[in-house]
């Protein structure tokens, strides 16, 4: 399995479970869970971390940014118009080029404005960005997506912070089968079995915060996480036995003694 990288792009990474930065307990807290996910590409949102002013506490000190790819995302925007300005203002600061783009469409679904996505994706790969943009798990949309030259797409599984796990397995065993780019599952996994079943049907990576920063115990649902992810990625690439209606007998009857 060390061999089975992810790849964005001209990018490849050992893990394929991408870490959220929000929402836990303290700086402290997200470092080791970071640490404990063995996760190699941690998001951050760009408008709720401090990146212009480097003299005050910042989360950006508990990540090492040596070891981790760091994912600056555009959460909180809903237009394209914000997202693409939140964009412009992490390259500049902190020269980062891939992005997680969000461009929501309202503040009680979360659901993204896929009118406002579109756009600002094809701004943003223009410019040069790797686009890894959140979108609803419609599969024309992804498709669209990945036509603009966007790195990766990233259909929901559900609403974000629902817990919900993949809500419609069957539009996302499409987009896989449309897509020539990673399609990595964001928002919406609960707990393990959720993340696991996104990699047995073949998804690329998954993307999660609120499944750990809301755990009882974050640090060790990071750790479930991690293994989730390895067991779903070892299974879909083992390949999984035929469902069938009426039992098989595991000790076939053919040549035994009378």
């Amino acid at each position: 399995m060390t061999q089975d990288l992810l790849k964005i792009a001209d990018f490849s990474f050992n893990s394929r479970l991408l870490i959220g930065t929000g929402k836990y307990a303290s700086f402290e807290e997200t470092r080791q869970a970071i640490e404990a996910a063995e996760a190699d590409i941690v998001t951050v949102a760009v408008r709720r971390v401090n990146i212009t002013d480097r003299s005050k506490e910042s989360l950006l000190d508990y990540i090492d940014s040596k070891k981790y790819t760091l994912l600056p995302n555009t959460a909180g925007c809903y237009s394209a118009e914000e997202a693409i300005r939140t964009c412009r203002l992490a390259r500049e600061v902190g020269g980062w080029k891939m992005v997680k783009l969000e461009v929501l469409g309202d503040d009680k679904t979360l659901f993204p404005d896929i009118v406002g996505l579109l756009e600002a994706a094809r701004v943003l790969v223009k410019e040069g960005f790797l686009v890894l943009p959140y979108t609803n798990d419609d599969p024309i949309v992804a498709k669209k997506l990945e036509d603009i030259g966007c790195a990766a797409v990233m259909p929901l599984a559900a609403p974000i912070g629902s817990g919900l796990g993949i809500r419609n397995p069957y539009n996302i065993r499409i987009i896989l089968e449309n897509a020539r780019v990673p399609v990595i599952v964001d928002a919406g996994v609960g707990t393990a079995s959720d993340a696991a079943i996104a990699m047995e049907l073949g998804c690329d990576g998954v993307l999660m915060n609120t499944g750990i920063a809301g755990a009882k115990k974050p640090i060790l649902m990071a750790e479930a996480m991690k293994h989730a992810i390895r067991a779903g990625r070892m299974a879909y690439l083992a390949g999984r036995i035929p469902r069938k209606l009426y039992a098989t007998a595991s000790s076939p009857l053919n040549g035994m003694i009378e």
